[in-house]
C-alpha cells in the first residue's frame, strides 16, 4: 500500500562543525521602545523551536554572498517584525508576560563542517546531533528574562558546497504559519524582491474576555502549578523515547479516505483527519497503558488547529503570532480495537467541528486564569503542509526543511517527504518495548 517504515540507522554523533564568528543583527528602521502584548495562546508557548533548513548548492553565489544577502533580509525585515529583535519581560503596566521591544537584535552565526552533506546520511530521519546545526541560545528563556535572544540563525558550510541554515525560534512568537510567513518574507528581502504578505501584530485580537467566560469545559489542557518551567512542557521521564520514521505514500492515504467513505457514507474525509485516526489508534494500542486498563478505557488523541478561520469574525491570515489550539477526540481503547476505521475518523472530525469562535473564546479565557498544556494520551503536531519547502531564497529552494526532534516530547510530529509523491512523514516517539507491537497494528490496520 505504498508505506513503509526504516529502522533506525547508525546515525552521526559529530558533525564535526567549527563556529567561525557570530554577530547580532538590529532592525534596519529602528522604532519606539515599546512592549507586546502575548494573548494567553503565546504565553504558554514559552519554548525553543529548533529547525533546520538544507540548501545542496548556492546557485553560483560565493560564501560571503549567501551571508551577506541573508544578513540583509534579516536586517530588512526586523524592521516589520520588530519585536522579535526584542526580548521577554514583565511588563510593568500590568504584570504579564510580554516582549520588549528594545532592538537588541537576533544572532546570526557562522559555521563550517568538515563533512559533505550527502555524509549526514537520510536528511528525513530524526537525528539529534543536527542541533549541532542550530546556534544555542544562553540560559534558560524563563530564568533569565531580557538577556535572551528570541531567535538565533547559524549557516553551516559542508565540504560540498551545500549549507544548512539552523534557527531556534522561541514558539512565543509565531505559530507554524506565521514563522513561515517571517522566512518568506526575509527571503524576499534578501533576494530584493517584494515582501510577500505584510504581518498584523495585533494580538489582542486573541485576548481574553473582561470577565472572562469560560463556557465550555476544556479536557483537553491540563493545568499546570505556577511554578511550572517551559523546559518541562510536553517532557517525558526516564525512559527516553527514541524517533521512529513511518512513511504513508499518496495512494495510501488515498485508501483510508477511501475507505472511511465507504464505512461512514457521510462526508469527504481529510488526508490529516485519516492519518490522524491511524496513528491514535496505533500509538495506544501499542503503549503500555493499552494493557493497563480495561476495554471501557478512554483515551484521547490532541491536535493542533489553525483557528484563524474559524473565529468571526476570522483572524486576518498574516496574523503574526500563535493561532493555534488544541482540538481532541477520545473513544474507548475497545473502539479503537475493534470498532470500523470509520468511526474513528469521524471523531477526529467533530473534535475539529467543535473548534469554533465561541469554544475558541472559551479556551482564551480559560487561560486568564489557569496555565495549561495541550493533555491527551497522544499529541499530535503537523508540519505537513505549511511548505516550508518552497520558500524561493537567492540560492534557490530547500531540499529539505525539518524541526529538530526531540525525544523528550511524546509528540507525533507529520512532515512533508522529500519524496514528490505527496505523501506524509510520521515521526512517532516510541519506547523501545512498544516498538514492534506499534508496527504490526501499523500495517494490520493498513492492510485490513
Amino acid at each position: 500500500m505504498g508505506s513503509l517504515d526504516q529502522t533506525p540507522p547508525s546515525l552521526l554523533q559529530d558533525l564535526m562543525v567549527t563556529t567561525l564568528r557570530s554577530t547580532t543583527i538590529s532592525p534596519k528602521d529602528k522604532k519606539e521602545r515599546r512592549w507586546v502584548f502575548l494573548s494567553n495562546i503565546d504565553k504558554v508557548l514559552n519554548f525553543d523551536v529548533e529547525t533546520i533548513t538544507f540548501f545542496r548548492t548556492t546557485a553560483g553565489l560565493s560564501r560571503e554572498a549567501v551571508v551577506e544577502k541573508l544578513s540583509s533580509g534579516i536586517e530588512s525585515v526586523l524592521g516589520l517584525y520588530d519585536s522579535q529583535a526584542g526580548r521577554l519581560g514583565v511588563n510593568p503596566a500590568d504584570g504579564r508576560l510580554a516582549i520588549d521591544c528594545t532592538s537588541a537584535g537576533v544572532v546570526l552565526c557562522v559555521a563550517e563542517s568538515e563533512l559533505k552533506l550527502e555524509e549526514l546520511g537520510d536528511l528525513e530521519y530524526p537525528n539529534l546531533s543536527f542541533r549541532q546545526l542550530v546556534a544555542e541560545k544562553k540560559g534558560n528563556v524563563v530564568a533569565e528574562l531580557g538577556d535572551i535572544p528570541l531567535t538565533t540563525f547559524q549557516v553551516t558550510w559542508f565540504k560540498c558546497g551545500g549549507f544548512a541554515l539552523g534557527i531556534c525560534n522561541n514558539h512565543i512568537t509565531f505559530d507554524g504559519l506565521s514563522f513561515r510567513t517571517f522566512l518568506s518574507n526575509i527571503a524576499a528581502m534578501a533576494a530584493d524582491r517584494p515582501l510577500t504578505s505584510l504581518p498584523c501584530h495585533d494580538r489582542h485580537l486573541l485576548a481574553a474576555r473582561s470577565p472572562p467566560q469560560v463556557t465550555f469545559e476544556h479536557p483537553e489542557l491540563r493545568p499546570l502549578p505556577p511554578d511550572y518551567t517551559s523546559t518541562s512542557l510536553f517532557s517525558m521521564p526516564a525512559p527516553r523515547l527514541r524517533y521512529y520514521l513511518f512513511h504513508l505514500a499518496a495512494d495510501t492515504i488515498s485508501d483510508l479516505k477511501n475507505k472511511c467513505q465507504q464505512e461512514t457514507k457521510k462526508y469527504n474525509p481529510t488526508g490529516f483527519n485519516c492519518v490522524t485516526a491511524h496513528l491514535w489508534r496505533c500509538k495506544v494500542l501499542s503503549s503500555d497503558s493499552s494493557s493497563e486498563h480495561g476495554k471501557d478505557w478512554i483515551c484521547t488523541v490532541a491536535f493542533a488547529m489553525d483557528i484563524r478561520r474559524r473565529l468571526n469574525p476570522p483572524l486576518p491570515n498574516e496574523y503574526a503570532g500563535n493561532a493555534v489550539l488544541s482540538a481532541y477526540a477520545s473513544a474507548s481503547l475497545f473502539e479503537l480495537e475493534m470498532a470500523p476505521f470509520g468511526l474513528l475518523v469521524e471523531r477526529v472530525h467533530e473534535g475539529a467541528e467543535r473548534i469554533t469562535d465561541a469554544y475558541i473564546r472559551s479556551t482564551v479565557d480559560w487561560g486568564e486564569t489557569n496555565i495549561g498544556v495541550p493533555h491527551g494520551d497522544v499529541l499530535i503536531s503537523s508540519w505537513w503542509r505549511l511548505g516550508f519547502d518552497d520558500i524561493e531564497f537567492p540560492w534557490g529552494r530547500p531540499i529539505y526543511s525539518c524541526p529538530v526532534a526531540d525525544p523528550e516530547r511524546d509528540i507525533v510530529l507529520l512532515l512533508p517527504s522529500i519524496e514528490s509523491d505527496k505523501g506524509v512523514n510520521c515521526l512517532v516517539p516510541l519506547k523501545d518495548d512498544c516498538v514492534e507491537k506499534f508496527k504490526h497494528f501499523f500495517y494490520t490496520y493498513l492492510e485490513n
